[in-house]
């Protein structure tokens, strides 16, 4: 997880992303991509029962970030959807889950968690059911959208 967050934050908001940081995002994922999958064929889901809150989450970031293998993402959801269910995971990183691997597939995300730019303009992906959205956002636990929505454009504008 330290990986992951060093590399995703090493260039400055706003600036360009060099050629060789760039190669270097990929290798981590990649790296921590093959680690989870190791984890999970070994262990099942890591959830916090069997290796702390902490480590449950970084389990959860691995996978969400783990773009270069979409069928790998997918095949966590049940995962942790049972993970969640039997208290050992936070339904907030499910819902996030859900949303990468919906707008993978060119699906509208439920959650209104992925953002990216279109036009030159920061915006959520398209979303599902745009009138029932911070309904859906507070079963799992998530802020009103548009709380949500003001946070992603002043780390990302």
């Amino acid at each position: 997880m330290d990986r992951d967050q060093a590399v995703r934050t090493a260039a400055p908001p706003g600036s360009a992303w060099p050629a060789e940081l760039l190669e270097e995002w990929r290798t981590v994922d990649i790296d921590n991509t093959a680690f989870l999958k190791s984890v999970i064929a070994e262990r099942g889901w890591p959830g916090a029962d069997m290796v702390g809150e902490r480590a449950a989450q970084a389990a959860w970031l691995l996978v969400q970030h783990a773009d270069l293998d979409p069928d790998f993402q997918r095949s966590c959801l049940p995962l942790l959807h049972a993970a969640v269910e039997a208290g050992h995971a936070q339904p907030s990183h499910l819902a996030y889950l859900i949303d990468r691997v919906h707008v993978a597939e060119g699906r509208p995300q439920l959650y209104g968690t992925q953002y990216g730019v279109r036009e030159g303009v920061l915006g959520p992906q398209p979303v599902e059911d745009p009138e029932h959205l911070d309904e859906r956002r507070a079963s799992v636990g998530l802020e009103p959208h548009a709380d949500y929505d003001r946070t992603m454009r002043e780390l990302y504008e």
